[in-house]
């Protein structure tokens, strides 16, 4: 073995060196910590932005619907152009979940006039913080179960949609940005047809949305470039048109949806009820398949009878549209 010789002065040398090691270590350490501590702080205030942002999107809004085909790209399919698109509504977006890291957000329509007003529970908005676990629309009513990795959405948000009966539509996650006194969130995803063209049209089966959510000074607006797509298993998606769309949700008096307020407060109980069904079926964490219809009626035909309130009609009214 090696034996090695120091003098006493190499060994004052050494133990100098060591102290100052230590010292330049304990300043290390130290700056790493201030570090961490500053990146933690700017994490939570950019979460804190994000929250805020998400519901800015509640409240009583006018909503101005908009969709227009840009341009065709596949003349082969002999492919009818879509007529342009426009519609209002007024339409209260109830808080449903304000936690750490999920927001549930309700849109409940108002049509009729103010004398007769009706009351349509409309579609679901569910934001996640650095979810892992999706839902992926693969056409024909078919959601294919996919578990990402966590680094890919670090700091992330994603949205959740679901159709009016609280069974999937479609989901993406993406980053929510607040620069130059903007504040929006974008992301691409698949998902079925348009209400608008659910029972129009059947030559194509999916719809690539580009959907980017942006907050403005009077509400908010939900920004789309879509594609119409073709998609036959073990093929590559067939484009056939894009699309341009454009929801602008213009803040209004509160007042104006008093109405929908008021059904929430009545039928909120019944709603969770459903919403809690359906989270037993995602959280099996497998693909999903759903019946377009039983017994001749589509599901949000029976969910919205006043008689379907009981927990277990629910549930078992829910089952009978799920594909094993």
């Amino acid at each position: 073995s090696l034996k090695l010789k120091f003098s006493i002065k190499d060994k004052i040398y050494l133990l100098f060196l060591l102290n100052l090691n230590k010292n330049k270590m304990k300043k290390l350490a130290f700056s790493l910590l201030t570090l961490l501590i500053i990146f933690s702080v700017k994490g939570q205030s950019k979460k804190i932005k994000d929250k805020l942002s998400i519901k800015e999107m509640c409240g009583c809004f006018e909503v101005q619907f908009n969709f227009a085909e840009t341009f065709i790209t596949n003349n082969k399919e002999n492919y009818e152009k879509s007529n342009n698109y426009q519609a209002k509504a007024l339409e209260w977006a109830q808080l449903v979940l304000d936690e750490n890291n999920e927001i549930s957000i309700q849109h409940i329509l108002i049509s009729g006039n103010d004398n007769n007003p009706y009351i349509i529970k409309h579609w679901r908005q569910d934001w996640l913080y650095q979810n892992r676990n999706f839902y992926n629309y693969d056409g024909n009513n078919k959601w294919v179960f996919k578990r990402i990795p966590k680094k890919e959405v670090k700091g992330q948000w994603t949205q959740k949609v679901y159709q009016v009966d609280d069974s999937p539509r479609y989901e993406a996650t993406g980053t929510w940005v607040h620069i130059d006194k903007k504040s929006f969130w974008e992301s691409t995803t698949s998902a079925p047809l348009p209400r608008r063209e659910y029972t129009k049209r059947n030559d194509y089966n999916v719809l690539m949305r580009g959907n980017r959510h942006e907050i403005s000074e009077n509400g908010w607006i939900h920004d789309q470039d879509n594609k119409k797509v073709k998609r036959i298993s073990g093929e590559k998606d067939n484009i056939l048109a894009h699309e341009k769309g454009l929801n602008y949700y213009i803040r209004v008096d509160e007042q104006r949806c008093k109405d929908a307020v008021d059904w929430w407060i009545k039928n909120e109980n019944k709603w969770e009820n459903v919403r809690n069904k359906w989270e037993e079926i995602y959280a099996r964490n497998t693909n999903l398949s759903i019946k377009k219809s039983v017994d001749n009626l589509p599901l949000f035909m029976k969910l919205f009878s006043d008689e379907m309130i009981d927990s277990k009609q629910i549930n078992e009214t829910i089952e009978l549209y799920i594909n094993y």
